[in-house]
Formats: C-alpha cells, sequence, structure tokens
C-alpha cells in the first residue's frame, strides 16, 4: 500500500468516459484500503468541451484537488488537452497519452493548427510514458465507447492493484451486456 497521497489526473473532452472512468478508479482504490477524495470540472462537457478529472488516493486525503505541479499520473484521453495541464505535472510523472486527436474549433476552421508535437513534449516531461491507440484497442474489443476502460488497463499495468477488483468494479459500472467487451477492452489496455 502506498504511503503517500499519489495524484492521478484525468483530462480531455465531454463524451469520452473520463467522469465514468475516474468513479471506477475512487471506487478501486476505496476497495485496496485507500483514503479517497475526486472533484470533476466540466464545462461544456455535453458539448466536447474540456473536461478534468482529479483523483487523489492514500493513508489520508485532504483536499480532492491537485495542486499545479504535483499530478504523479497524468492520464490524458485527447493530445491538445494534454498540453493545456502541462503546469500540474509533477517532476517526475507518469504520462498515459490516448494516440486521438478531436480538433477544435479553430483548427476544424482553419484558422489554426493542431501541434504536431504533442508525443515529443510529454515524453520529455514523463518518467513513464505510454502513446496508447485507445480508440483503435477499444474498436477492437468491440465498441469504441471503451476507450476510457482501455486507459484503466494501462493505469492497472502502473499501479499494484490485483487485476480482480478492477475488472469487479468494471462490472458493476455497466449492463450485463456490456460486460465482456469492456473487460476485453481493460485486457488490451494492461498490453498497451
Amino acid at each position: 500500500m502506498e504511503n503517500r497521497v499519489t495524484n492521478i489526473l484525468l483530462v480531455g473532452v465531454g463524451g469520452q468516459g473520463i467522469i465514468l472512468a475516474s468513479e471506477i478508479m475512487a471506487d478501486v482504490f476505496m476497495e485496496a484500503g485507500y483514503d479517497v477524495k475526486k472533484s470533476e470540472v466540466h464545462g461544456m462537457a455535453q458539448r466536447g468541451g474540456s473536461v478534468s478529472t482529479h483523483v487523489r488516493f492514500g493513508p489520508k486525503v485532504y483536499s480532492p484537488l491537485i495542486k499545479e505541479g504535483e499530478a504523479d499520473i497524468f492520464i490524458a484521453f485527447e493530445e491538445l488537452e494534454a498540453l493545456r495541464y502541462l503546469s500540474f505535472l509533477s517532476p517526475h510523472p507518469s504520462i498515459l497519452l490516448n494516440e486521438q486527436r478531436l480538433n477544435p474549433p479553430g483548427v476544424s476552421l482553419g484558422n489554426e493548427d493542431y501541434p504536431a508535437d504533442v508525443k515529443e513534449v510529454l515524453s520529455q516531461r514523463a518518467t513513464t510514458f505510454k502513446a496508447i491507440p485507445a480508440r483503435d484497442l477499444a474498436l477492437r474489443a468491440g465498441d469504441v465507447r471503451a476507450v476510457n476502460v482501455v486507459l484503466l488497463g494501462a493505469l492497472h499495468s502502473i499501479l499494484s492493484i490485483p487485476e480482480k477488483v478492477w475488472t469487479e468494479h468494471i462490472l458493476k459500472r455497466f449492463p450485463p451486456k456490456a460486460g465482456p467487451v469492456n473487460l476485453e477492452a481493460f485486457r488490451l489496455g494492461k498490453g498497451s
């Protein structure tokens, strides 16, 4: 069990399942015996706006918010959103990046360019860096909406919480018919 608080920041855009992923994480960490606090910010989340969720776990957690410079684990569901939150990274973070680009209006209209060097910027800041084709893996599992569960599988691979705890809580959050797809998404994420 971790003897200090671990800070996990999830970022992306509305509709990517970020909040559900953070809820599953909170359940998993509580069952593993940790104190957990969670906070979410979702402005225009239903319209593809920026979404961020803070999850903190450890022996005792007093605040749900991660201060700038203190995110130990950074999970970016979309590349451009990852750049928006660089100031939150600790000096030695683990970064999981979904290799997916969702063009904001300025890029779609041709007024701006999408940054070309997102992976390079993030990999230079990370102690551990994984670029994950989560959308492709979710499709291979059977449902593009399982991107969040693919990323939970990748997170499992860097934490020491038993797989059974993860899979039990994943199954609790989805209807029974969606169980096999999400378990496969988790498995594919672990191997990414």
